[in-house]
């Protein structure tokens, strides 16, 4: 644990380097109203979907079958997602209740999801589908009111030019072609097109743990730079597990709850009070489609999870991986669909609030709106609390009703001075996790 706390210190130096020859990051306004839409918003939908599903073996499947990229690369002319309709998926999300999109452009295996001058490996030039999904997808959240973010992977188990890092070593690259500059030129130049062929609000990366040994520079301020001058209110955020770096507009807390480490990747990483905050989560147990995991998450156990992202101040992306005809599995989509009946019901304690007056109870969380006037606060019960709960609250402060959000029924609360005691409600399986509504004068 010693040794990756050093080496993970390394890669912050490392990729911190020439930051005091430059400028300072200053966000602009329209940046700022980006990142408060972000943090309003809440709830966003992840797609891990690449021409790896048609291996139907998750994302990782060159790495993990140990396949030569030649063959891999092959599946390409394989790939037709003929039953693709962007705009089905995008009103399923919306109908969920989600507020945003990330989608893979490219992942670690090289593949463009998006029409890309840079090479022919991407979905319009190298498969016979020969379309755009990612322009397709745009055009659905722009017709939906839903924002698009682009998920990217700065490492790459297919070319050359990218250096040989901790894993994807058996793919069949020649490591005497690395020539990290030029890799990186190819990444600037695929961030352009990216931010400016589409309505992209948020980039977020991936890969950056691939190159732990010190030494090794990544130039992510030149990157970020690069990013910035073509569009200065995207968002940036990076799946390094480390602390945010110059430049970055949010940060990122891979398959955990800001705080915690329950996945491995968060060792000692602290929760910044600056920046917005998201967590992502799979559905099941996979990010890309694999056709054996059929362990899916209940829509109960996935809408606590929100709530209690909210209640660290941090939004969920939650994860779909799409299937290679275009189609989003039937199980994802019944979850979407329990998570929007909730979700209409209860959704004013998600949207634009944030932490309660209470931290994680036994039966659940508090969540609050963030605007400043606000006289309201929201608990959220997973079950039936062992008995009335205490909150304390300003003493000269009226409480006007505790109430069922979703159906208005009125609980018994008793106030005496800077103490409120409310009776929770019972919780049954079929009424999993009610929200109740704290109303004050």
């Amino acid at each position: 644990m010693k040794t990756l706390k050093i080496l993970a210190a390394a890669l912050l130096l490392t990729a911190g380097t020439a930051l005091s020859a430059q400028e300072k990051y200053q966000p602009t306004p329209e940046n700022l109203q980006n990142r408060q839409d972000f943090v309003n918003e809440r709830f966003g939908i992840f797609l891990h979907w690449g021409m790896y599903s048609v291996y139907g073996q998750g994302e990782w499947y060159l790495c993990l079958g140990d396949l030569k990229e030649t063959e891999y690369a092959k599946a390409a002319n394989a790939f037709y997602p003929h039953d693709f309709d962007a705009l089905e998926w995008v009103r399923a999300f919306k109908d969920a209740g989600a507020k945003y999109v990330t989608l893979t452009s490219r992942h670690h295996d090289g593949f463009s999801m998006f029409d890309t001058k840079t090479s022919d490996y991407d979905i319009v030039d190298g498969t016979p589908y020969g379309k755009d999904v990612t322009k397709a997808l745009d055009e659905a959240c722009q017709a939906e009111g839903l924002a698009l973010h682009l998920y990217y992977s700065i490492k790459d188990w297919r070319r050359g030019d990218y250096p040989l890092g901790g894993n994807g070593k058996n793919t069949g690259k020649d490591p005497n072609e690395a020539d990290y500059d030029h890799y990186l030129e190819f990444m600037k130049t695929q961030m352009t097109e990216l931010l400016t062929q589409y309505n992209t609000r948020a980039l977020w990366f991936d890969g950056m743990w691939d190159h732990k040994e010190p030494g090794f520079d990544w130039k992510m301020p030149e990157f970020y730079q690069h990013i910035h001058s073509v569009k200065p209110s995207v968002l940036i955020g990076n799946n390094h597990h480390i602390m945010p770096l110059e430049g970055e507009d949010f940060q990122m807390f891979e398959r955990d709850l800001p705080g915690q480490n329950t996945a491995g990747y968060s060792d000692d990483l602290a929760v910044s009070d600056k920046l917005p905050l998201e967590m992502c989560q799979t559905m099941n147990h996979n990010w890309g489609y694999k056709v054996s995991d059929l362990d899916y998450k209940s829509s109960s156990t996935i809408i606590q999870t929100l709530a209690k992202a909210v209640a660290l101040n941090s939004n969920l992306l939650l994860n779909i991986g799409p299937r290679p005809d275009g189609k989003l599995p039937e199980q994802a989509l019944q979850i979407l669909k329990e998570i929007g009946v909730w979700m209409r019901a209860n959704g004013e304690s998600i949207y634009s609030c944030g932490p309660g007056p209470l931290a994680e109870q036994a039966w659940g969380v508090t969540t609050a709106p963030m605007a400043k006037d606000s006289k309201v606060f929201y608990m959220h019960f997973f079950s039936t609390p062992e008995a009335p709960v205490e909150l304390t609250v300003d003493k000269k402060a009226k409480v006007l009703s505790v109430t069922n959000v979703a159906d208005g029924t009125p609980l018994t609360f008793v106030k005496k001075k800077d103490k409120l005691t409310v009776t929770g409600p019972e919780v049954t399986p079929d009424t999993a996790h009610t929200v109740v509504k704290v109303l004050f004068k």
